[in-house]
């Protein structure tokens, strides 16, 4: 059973689609997400917040409660919060249900980049600081759109076993944006892994995420790719692991970028697009 307010007030929807209804700004906030920490803070509602997780890099001080796919229930609970802000990709489900059980639970999913400005701009309403925001909202709106590609680039997430994303992924969008193609745009992760390897045939996969596919050297070749895009996180490529990749592409450039810049949506974007765009350009 997912929270609801009793009474009237201000009603928002989450990426979920669960209406959540809040009588007064919430004034104890637990981030579940480091992204997230980091628009709160960016919005000017840093002393609200009460509880973050391991990962995240800011609010120094404030209490941790687990990490991102460990949430500790009890630790968030401990914490009274009025509102705990979650990621469908980034947080696992149990911990969720059994908190929105409790708390009104603000679940993201943004998938563009335009998505993560408009998941800024709601988390503002609900937090009560839509004038203090209006302008790092509109310098968010203000990002330019996707141009038309210059470039075709492999994308690695992962090593073992190689991970890419396709084009429904925010990374994916914040790449277009700087008129970088993903490769593995229209690629879909298939279920079991050997049909993912093109071993055997896939077999229905409902409700699972299909946009992180995991790929052999072998497609990564036929596909082709002018640059390798690597990302410090969540995985942090070694010179060998590049060593391996350039094998695969041997003509292609290697660019190393900030994986916050790719993937860390809301207020984080606001200056990383232009940041990843002068690299790009570079």
């Amino acid at each position: 059973m997912w929270y609801t307010a009793p009474v009237a007030g201000l009603k928002v929807t989450d990426d979920l689609g669960r209406s959540l209804v809040f009588v007064h700004p919430p004034q104890r906030i637990v981030s579940l997400v480091p992204s997230d920490t980091y628009s709160v803070i960016a919005l000017g509602a840093g002393d609200r917040l009460v509880g973050r997780t391991t990962y995240c890099e800011h609010g120094e001080g404030v209490q941790t409660v687990g990490g991102t796919k460990n949430v500790d229930v009890d630790a968030v609970l401990a914490r009274a919060p009025q509102l705990v802000i979650a990621n469908q990709e980034e947080n696992t489900r149990k911990p969720l249900e059994a908190l929105a059980e409790r708390v009104p639970v603000l679940v993201s999913l943004p998938r563009r980049v335009d998505q993560g400005i408009a998941h800024l701009a709601r988390l503002a309403r609900v937090l009560g600081v839509e004038q203090g925001a209006r302008d790092l909202i509109a310098r968010g709106y203000a990002l330019p759109a996707p141009v038309p590609a210059t470039t075709r680039a492999f994308i690695p997430i992962w090593m073992d076993p190689l991970m890419t994303m396709n084009g429904d992924t925010f990374g994916s969008d914040v790449l277009a944006r700087v008129g970088i193609a993903n490769a593995f745009g229209d690629r879909l992760r298939l279920y079991p892994l050997a049909a993912d390897l093109g071993k055997t045939a896939p077999q229905d996969a409902p409700g699972r995420d299909v946009r992180y596919p995991r790929v052999t050297l072998d497609e990564v070749r036929d596909r082709g790719a002018d640059l390798i895009v690597l990302p410090d996180e969540p995985y942090v490529f070694t010179a060998a692991d590049e060593a391996v990749l350039r094998g695969a592409l041997p003509h292609a450039r290697v660019l190393r970028v900030s994986g916050k810049d790719l993937f860390w949506y809301g207020a984080w974007t606001v200056d990383a697009l232009p940041r990843l765009s002068a690299q790009v350009t570079n």
